[in-house]
């Protein structure tokens, strides 16, 4: 049997994988984190990390203005997983190697974003 036709392209952006591929690292980091943070640390960096796929899957196919807006609010909860990150490194619950390739992960997101963002006609 060949590879189904998605009637959702959006999953078809690159960026929307990428978004894919963060999510389960950030499901596999916070396995480790501590119980305490469960409904805190925890539950919020898996939420913003969710945000930047679900943002991008919601708005895609809007109307170009429109979708610039979901893209800008994913690039705001890559900010939101920085700011976890460095909460996280501080709290000793990742290393530095987990630190760098997390940050890495949303460096080329927010890129990805960004390029979709001007490539968008007015």
């Amino acid at each position: 049997m060949g590879e189904e036709t998605s009637i959702f392209n959006f999953e078809n952006l690159n960026v929307y994988k990428k978004a894919l591929d963060f999510i389960n690292l950030v499901y596999c980091v916070t396995n480790g984190f501590p119980s305490e943070e469960r409904f805190a640390l925890t539950d919020q960096f898996r939420r913003a990390a969710y945000s930047i796929a679900l943002n991008t899957a919601e708005g895609y196919g809007t109307s170009n203005l429109e979708f610039k807006r979901y893209l800008k609010i994913s690039k705001g909860s890559i900010r939101e997983c920085v700011a976890i990150i460095s909460i996280s490194k501080m709290r000793e619950y990742i290393d530095y190697k987990t630190e760098a390739k997390l940050r890495r992960l949303c460096t080329e997101l927010s890129k990805m974003l960004s390029g979709l963002i001007n490539s968008l006609k007015q």
